[in-house]
C-alpha cells in the first residue's frame, strides 16, 4: 500500500512539475510575443494604417508641438501609413531604467529604411504579464513651402499655407507628399520620409509655376488688346496710336490708306517675382501698310514696313479672373 501511494505521490508530483515547467513555458512565450515590446509597436502601426490618429497618438504617449494637425488623422495619415511596406522587427535590445528598443525595417519607395522605437516596462498584468508602453515624446515637424501660393495639397489634404510655408506635426514612419495642382498655377510633387523622432527631415519646397492655361489667358488677352489697339489706329488713321508700335516718316502718307496690323504676336513668360508673377517684356512686330508721298519729288509709293516693338504688362490673378494692365511709355 504505501509503495503505491509513493507511486501515486510521484505521478502527481511529476505532473505538477510539468504543470509548472509548462506554464513558464506559456509565460515567456506569451511574454515574447502578445505581451512583449513589439506588440504595442504592431497596434501603433495598425492605427496609422487605418487613419486613427487619435489611437495612435494614445499609444505612441506623444505630445503635438505647435503646428498644423492636418496630417494626423485620416486619409492624410493612412496615405503616409500606406507607403510603409516589407515590415521586420529586429531582435529587441535591452536599455536601463527598464527600458527597451524595438527595431524595425521596411521599405518605402523602393528605399530599405528603419526605425528604432523606445519602450518601457510599465507593469505586469496577472502577476506574470509585462505591460509596455511607449516613452513619451514630441512628434517631429515636417515644413514646407510653396512659391507664391497661399494653398497646397499634403497627402491628398488640401492645406492652407499662410505667406507661402506652413509646418505641420506628423506621425513616424511615412511618406509626405506635396503638390500644388491648380488651373493657373502648379508645382511639381516633392516627397519627405520621416523615419523618427529625432532624425532630421528635409523640408518640403514647392517651386511653383505658371501654367499653360494662364499663359494661353494672358496670351489671349494681349492678343485681344493689340487686336483692338491696331483696329483703333487704323480707324483713326494715325501712324503714332496710343499703342506700343508707331512709324515716324517725312514723308507725306495718304489719309485712309493707313492700315496697321500684327504680324507677330508676343510670346508669353510668367515668373515669380518679388512674391508677385510678372509677364515678361512682351515682344512682337507690328506691319503698315498705307502710300506716301515723298514731299521732295512728289513720287508716290506703296508703303509695306514690319517694326518691331515691346512693351511690358502688369498681372494681376484674383481666383478665376485675370487682368492684364499694359504699361505704355511715350
Amino acid at each position: 500500500m504505501s509503495q503505491a501511494l509513493v507511486r501515486i505521490a510521484a505521478g502527481w508530483l511529476l505532473g505538477l512539475m510539468l504543470a509548472i515547467a509548462g506554464a513558464v513555458v506559456a509565460v515567456n512565450l506569451v511574454n515574447a510575443s502578445v505581451a512583449g515590446p513589439e506588440q504595442p509597436v504592431r497596434e501603433y502601426l495598425d492605427a496609422l494604417q487605418k487613419g486613427e490618429g487619435e489611437k495612435a497618438l494614445g499609444l505612441l504617449r506623444a505630445s503635438v508641438p505647435q503646428s498644423d494637425a492636418a496630417m494626423l488623422d485620416g486619409t492624410a495619415l493612412q496615405t503616409a501609413a500606406s507607403r510603409v511596406t516589407n515590415v521586420k522587427f529586429g531582435e529587441t535590445q535591452e536599455r536601463p531604467g527598464n527600458q527597451v528598443m524595438v527595431p524595425m525595417e521596411y521599405t518605402i519607395d523602393g528605399s530599405r529604411l528603419s526605425t528604432e522605437f523606445l519602450l518601457e516596462r510599465t507593469g505586469t498584468e496577472w502577476l506574470f504579464f509585462n505591460k509596455w508602453a511607449f516613452v513619451p515624446a514630441s512628434l517631429p515637424v515636417l515644413e514646407v513651402t510653396v512659391v507664391n501660393s497661399s494653398q497646397a495639397t499634403l497627402n491628398g489634404v488640401p492645406v492652407n499655407m499662410p505667406n507661402g510655408r506652413n509646418s505641420f506635426a506628423v506621425f513616424y514612419p511615412g511618406e509626405y507628399e506635396a503638390s500644388l495642382n491648380g488651373e493657373y498655377f502648379a508645382a511639381p510633387a516633392s516627397r519627405a520620409t520621416v523615419s523618427g523622432r529625432d532624425v532630421p527631415t528635409a523640408p518640403l519646397s514647392l517651386l511653383t509655376e505658371a501654367t499653360q492655361g494662364l499663359k494661353d489667358a494672358v496670351g489671349s488677352k494681349v492678343k485681344e488688346f493689340l487686336d483692338t489697339c491696331a483696329a483703333a489706329a487704323v480707324k483713326e488713321q494715325k501712324l503714332q496710336p496710343d499703342c506700343p508700335f508707331y512709324h515716324a516718316t517725312f514723308n507725306r502718307v495718304t489719309p485712309g490708306t493707313i492700315k496697321w496690323s500684327i504680324s507677330e504676336y508676343p510670346k508669353v513668360s510668367i515668373e515669380p517675382f518679388g512674391g508677385r508673377w510678372v509677364v515678361a517684356p512682351l515682344d512682337g512686330k507690328a506691319r503698315l501698310e498705307a502710300q506716301q508721298t515723298d514731299l521732295f519729288s512728289g513720287a508716290v509709293t506703296d508703303l509695306n514696313v514690319e517694326h518691331d516693338f515691346s512693351f511690358t504688362t502688369r498681372l494681376d490673378v484674383d481666383g478665376d479672373t485675370i487682368t492684364v494692365t499694359p504699361l505704355l511709355s511715350y
